[in-house]
């Protein structure tokens, strides 16, 4: 078969999948799909023009003074009562807070306290718009800042085992520079705003422009002077704004990757893919043209919400692996469930996993190179008008492109009657799929794919955890790294090899267990060091990336733990059977912590 024979199969393959989607609809429910469609864009666009309401009326205030009662009246999470203070006060487990004669009372529960934080932001904000009409300006605010953004030399290195960061100083008399002085000037004292500029300026910054400093002290009011600021205008550099945004690009991919794998599963429950198996075309151009009408349908509403954003469609190079993931991951859900409700439930869990990763990093886009693990930080950063560069991309992007290829791969190869329509549990599918994959003529050569394919997986989720207990406290952050990297990358070297001992047992003696341990423990070395050069390098630096990916500086050392962890496991599983995974897992993830250990405590210096 020709190359252009494959894509003409490939697109008569798409024309059907397209009148199989709309005739899955049906005239009555496509209708209705479009009138919902348009009732959520207008009812995101009426949330973006009149904002957010969800707590309109929570919280219950009571007044014995009509004026105090007009300070918070512009709150909508106040409901306001205005009495007499003798019947408020006996009636105050009514309200959450009330004051009388200017003395605040408030509820001693968890809304309570809420509502006083709440309480104590809007009375900061009608104290500032009464300074800002006092005569004397700078009485009322005597300090402006001249904030000037420079861009952070810090690299987030770890030091080497034993390294000291700094060494302790000799003696306690002052430090004395070693080359010239330079003078710095002094800046000016003054600001370069008329004073009724600076007044008119406050008061319309009093008013807070942005929902969310409704309910956050993170965001602050903008400050109409460009970088002069007061304090109260300070606020950390979090892309609220673009992450909102960004939602909006992957809403679509998650709502049309749903469309995907329930056409694959309607046709594996109608068992209407037995005729598409029995066509010529092959697996390649069947799953090709089962997902091109849902890549092109994505990337059609992306280049559109792009347009609508007047954002360029360069932004569009970002969310093209993480449009391949979602079709992958749609494809192999879709092969694997048995039920809709299967599909529902194992859905759900990838939606939440995979906003998890994309979302969580992009929060920290102007603060650490961790942010560049998912690729939504491209997009902020586009939206945000800065640049990023082709490492930075293929450092973001590279984990999304490996793991959609090695998981089309395997939808490819398993795409056959006894896959597609077996009626196994969900972990025996899964090692029914792997299996395909390993050959029983070649065990070590397929036994060394296997496990070098699986690399970019486990880095995958080793970045998501890395993400998760990025913000935890320290030491409880490293450790948790540890444990739950050294599991997960325990589980991923001993998939193949258990593979084959419980599909096999009576070939594998225990001289074929060591060398499939050896091999395994080759094939990940090789993948994870080609995988780290390649990519990785800027979060190996850090001291996060260093726990993780401990194992990329020499090779005896790590080679002879991934021989031991997968031996561990693979021992007790040709001893025990399917009973001795678990143990051994345990054992391996232990063994895995202490080497971590060792190297990062510098016991070995």
């Amino acid at each position: 078969m020709n190359f252009l024979q494959f894509l003409s199969r490939i697109g008569t393959l798409a024309r059907w999948e397209v009148k199989r989607a709309f005739g899955v609809m049906g005239k009555g429910m496509l209708p209705m799909a479009v009138v919902l469609f348009v009732l959520l864009v207008a009812a995101t666009g009426f949330a973006a023009e009149r904002g957010l309401h969800l707590q309109d009326g929570i919280y219950r205030l009571g007044v014995d003074d009509r004026v105090v009662g007009e300070i918070f009246s512009g709150d909508e999470r106040f409901s306001i009562t205005t009495g007499d203070g003798r019947d408020l006060f006996r009636e105050r487990a009514a309200y959450d807070i009330i004051i009388i004669g200017g003395q605040v009372y408030v509820q001693d529960t968890e809304r309570g306290r809420s509502a006083l934080k709440s309480l104590q932001r809007d009375y900061q904000q009608y104290l500032d718009s009464l300074y800002s009409l006092q005569q004397d300006l700078f009485a009322a605010y005597p300090l402006w800042i001249d904030l000037q953004e420079v861009k952070s030399e810090l690299d987030f290195s770890a030091t080497q085992s034993g390294m000291q960061i700094s060494v302790a100083p000799s003696s306690t008399a002052p430090p004395v520079p070693e080359r010239p002085v330079v003078e710095i000037p002094v800046p000016e004292p003054g600001v370069a705003f008329s004073t009724e500029e600076l007044r008119q300026g406050l008061i319309e910054s009093s008013v807070p422009q942005s929902q969310l400093a409704r309910y956050s002290d993170l965001v602050g009011p903008e400050s109409p002077f460009g970088s002069f600021k007061t304090p109260s205008q300070l606020s950390p550099p979090l892309p609220f704004d673009s992450i909102i945004l960004v939602f909006l690009f992957i809403f679509p991919l998650y709502f049309m990757s749903q469309f995907s794998m329930m056409s694959i599963m309607q046709e594996r429950l109608e068992r209407k893919g037995e005729v598409l198996l029995s066509t010529p075309a092959g697996a390649p151009a069947i799953i090709v043209g089962k997902a091109l009408p849902y890549f092109i349908g994505m990337l059609a509403i992306s280049a559109g919400i792009a347009l609508w954003l007047s954002a360029p469609l360069i932004i569009l190079l970002p969310l093209l692996p993480v449009i391949l993931f979602f079709l992958a991951n749609a494809l192999i859900i879709g092969m694997v469930a048995r039920s809709f409700k299967e599909l529902s439930f194992i859905s759900i869990f990838f939606s939440t996993v995979a906003t998890s990763y994309l979302f969580f990093p992009s929060i920290f886009a102007n603060v650490h190179v961790i942010s560049l693990v998912s690729p939504l930080t491209l997009i902020v950063l586009s939206l945000q008008g800065e640049t990023y560069t082709i490492s930075q991309y293929f450092f973001s992007t590279s984990l999304f492109f490996l793991t959609s290829a090695v998981l089309f791969y395997v939808g490819m190869a398993n795409f056959r009657e006894e896959r597609l329509f077996s009626q196994a549990g969900i972990f025996c599918r899964v090692r029914e799929f792997i299996s395909t994959s390993l050959s029983s003529r070649h065990p070590w050569a397929s036994l060394f794919i296997v496990n070098a394919l699986v690399v970019p997986f486990v880095f995958m989720v080793q970045m998501l955890l890395l993400v998760l207990f990025f913000n935890l406290p320290m030491p409880l952050s490293l450790v948790l790294l540890i444990i739950s990297a050294a599991l997960v990358e325990e589980i991923a070297k001993s998939v193949g090899i258990c593979t084959f001992l419980l599909d096999t047992p009576s070939r594998w003696s225990w001289v074929m267990v060591g060398i499939g341990s050896a091999v395994t423990a080759a094939a990940f070395l090789f993948a994870e060091k080609l995988l780290l050069l390649i990519t990785l390098t800027q979060v190996t630096e850090s001291v996060f990336g260093s726990i993780l990916f401990l194992s990329s500086g020499v090779l005896v050392f790590p080679f002879l733990l991934h021989f031991t962890g997968v031996l561990c496991v693979a021992g007790l599983v040709r001893h025990w059977g399917a009973k001795g995974y678990i143990p051994g897992i345990m054992i391996a993830t232990l063994v895995h912590c202490l080497y971590n250990g060792y190297f990062i405590l510098g016991w070995l210096s």
